[in-house]
């Protein structure tokens, strides 16, 4: 689908018109939309608009890396939202020009949409221009940024105190997948400050100039959301470690026990396996009180051998 406003030189806004009048009209700029858009809808890039095939394939074959590609007359950005529920990369993509602005996206945007409705019930249209959009749409998605990393930070902290006592096989199943979501984070947001970088530092877009401040504003938002994520990479590090230590000390514990509950056995083994032996004339074989004679005494060996490996703190 395609939608469209403009902004005439009386500013008042126009809305809905087809592309083709847009490009021929007298207007101070315009913006036009397209989401979810059909393939004959598509073509409008090409034919009225006259975007550089690249742009438009870059546009097509979605979920590209944000860059930021200069043509002759007007620059194109490939920018990533994230689904609020599903953490999944949503491609948006940008052609800025002095006078118009193209937004694509083959999904609903929900920035997009929050800036188109602030823009069509703005009283200061003036004060409006094709940059001024895409400094909203950049920081409605920056911010959207900020809930999902807060979230992963909630997670990390439950998991860290484990307040509902879950199993440590629940945990690290836990674990890895937040670390996974944060790997995800990381592969959208690390290229978007890299964009952002660029787009304060560059020199060919003139129509942003004046709004520099504003975009340095988001770029030290993306700074410090990339400074939280490796903060809470390090973090799910840290946590792993812990655990994988608690785990491998209880289990030298539990292997220790054994090994003196073993050890305490031994020699009682070895009396057992000496009378066992199918000989006729074994010593004190015909003694009346030797059964419990040799009780009595694997009895007396396996307290004394207990006493000593707890004196020695074994059982610790």
């Amino acid at each position: 689908m395609i939608r469209t406003i403009a902004v005439n030189k009386s500013y008042q806004l126009i809305k809905d018109l087809e592309v083709s009048e847009l490009v021929r009209g007298d207007f101070l700029w315009y913006w036009i939309d397209f989401y979810q858009p059909e393939l004959n809808e598509i073509e409008y890039l090409s034919e009225p608009l006259h975007f550089h095939p690249l742009a438009i394939e870059d546009c097509i074959h979605h979920l590209q890396r944000p860059k930021l590609d200069y043509y002759e007359d007007y620059a194109f950005f490939v920018t990533q939202a994230l689904n609020q529920k599903t953490l999944i990369r949503e491609e948006v993509d940008f052609f800025l020009s002095r006078n118009y602005i193209v937004t694509f996206h083959h999904q609903s945007s929900v920035e997009i949409d929050e800036v188109w409705k602030r823009f069509s019930l703005a009283t200061n249209i003036d004060k409006w221009n094709p940059s001024h959009v895409l400094y909203y749409c950049l920081d409605k998605m920056v911010d959207n940024y900020f809930p999902l990393v807060y979230q992963i930070e909630d997670t990390l902290d439950e998991i860290d105190t484990n307040s509902k006592g879950r199993s440590m096989e629940v945990l690290l199943e836990d674990l890895f997948a937040t670390r996974h979501e944060l790997l995800s984070l990381r592969h959208t947001i690390t290229p978007m400050r890299d964009l952002l970088y660029r787009i304060i530092n560059s020199q060919r877009l003139t129509s942003i100039q004046g709004k520099i401040e504003y975009f340095h504003d988001i770029y030290d938002h993306l700074l410090k959301l990339t400074e939280m994520i490796e903060a809470n990479r390090e973090l799910t590090t840290d946590i792993r470690d812990s655990y994988i230590s608690i785990n491998s000390n209880e289990t030298n514990h539990v292997m220790k026990v054994l090994t003196v509950i073993t050890t305490i056995f031994m020699p009682l083994t070895f009396i057992v396996g000496v009378y066992g032996m199918n000989f006729h004339y074994i010593p004190e074989l015909s003694w009346k009180y030797g059964y419990f004679g040799c009780i009595f005494l694997m009895f007396i060996i396996a307290l004394w051998m207990t006493i000593w490996f707890k004196k020695k703190g074994w059982f610790k």
